[in-house]
């Protein structure tokens, strides 16, 4: 939306500085400071922002955004002149379960029926799970996922950017770090999802299908994840944004933080005014959203536990 309004007003939007690593949509350090620096973080981390938008502006560039940065380094870059934006994710938090039974115990007990009968469906319409990792994952399971991938993008806005190499580069080289749920009925697989498992995290990240049945997408993507976590004693699951429906099925809304150089003034005081319409926005959301937990009476959030 930004690009279009830019551009529309006759400015050229890309290219632009993006600081994101990895390529993924995870909070995390943006501004790397070496042990032992001379000065203090805040001072070295200002420094940093700084460089980085006269780089900007050398090259002109129209602007440089720092995305899924630590609220600390989105505080520091307001007091630096940035615009500050937030956005929602949805995170599942371990408990300690042992079991998923466990976390279904957790839950008010008209939620908890509710997410026994969605899988009881996915059974009942004959689909077998699949969890697999490292050398279980076969050539013939990306084949799928790629058709899955490809299906996925065909139905929504956009395309798919990710070639059928890149799943054959994952494979070679961080095959172990990779979780495919997969879906079969029949004999053949009809839908799946990537993750990526973290020290401290389970991150999903693809989903895609090539036959709709009811609730597949909700087991497939969340509670084959969350039964994941627990197995492994993760101590999160990070689903992504969008889909408030996750709130019902245990996962809770937490904020993530950007950073924004504008070089144009101009275009720089509308995003002001709106950024800050859209944070009061966010906050109100999350609060709302937070009213809709699952969780019995008493029983921790997440935020409790971070």
């Amino acid at each position: 939306a930004w690009a279009d309004a830019w551009e529309r007003a006759g400015g050229r939007y890309y290219p632009k500085f993006q600081a994101a690593v990895p390529f993924t949509p995870v909070t995390g350090r943006r501004l790397l400071l070496a042990p032992g620096a001379p000065c203090d973080a805040a001072t070295l981390s200002r420094a940093l922002l700084g460089a980085a938008a006269g780089l900007a502006r050398r090259h002109d560039m129209s602007s440089l955004h720092v995305t899924f940065c630590t609220r600390e380094e989105w505080e520091l870059g307001g007091s630096a002149g940035f615009l500050q934006r937030t956005d929602r994710q949805f995170h599942w938090f371990n408990r300690g379960y042992g079991s998923f039974d466990e976390f279904l115990a957790a839950l008010a007990s008209r939620k908890r029926k509710q997410i026994r009968r969605e899988r009881r469906a996915v059974a009942e319409a004959g689909l077998h799970l699949e969890r697999l990792s490292g050398d279980d994952i076969r050539a013939e399971h990306w084949d799928a996922f790629w058709r899955f991938y490809q299906a996925t993008g065909a139905r929504k806005w956009g395309r798919p950017y990710l070639t059928r190499a890149f799943f054959d580069r994952i494979h070679q080289t961080m095959r172990r770090d990779v979780l495919l749920v997969m879906a079969r009925r029949d004999g053949r697989w009809v839908a799946g999802a990537l993750n990526f498992i973290g020290c401290e995290a389970l991150f999903g990240r693809y989903w895609g299908c090539i036959e709709h049945h009811a609730f597949l997408h909700f087991e497939t993507c969340y509670y084959q994840a969350i039964a994941f976590a627990i197995e492994a004693g993760l101590p999160r699951v990070e689903a992504g944004a969008q889909g408030p429906h996750k709130v019902a099925r245990g996962y809770e809304p937490v904020p993530t933080y950007s950073l924004h150089w504008i070089a144009n003034a101009g275009f720089r005081g509308a995003l002001a005014d709106y950024l800050a319409r859209e944070r009061a926005a966010v906050d109100e959301e999350g609060r709302a959203l937070a009213e809709f937990l699952p969780f019995r009476r008493g029983a921790a959030k997440g935020s409790d536990v971070e």
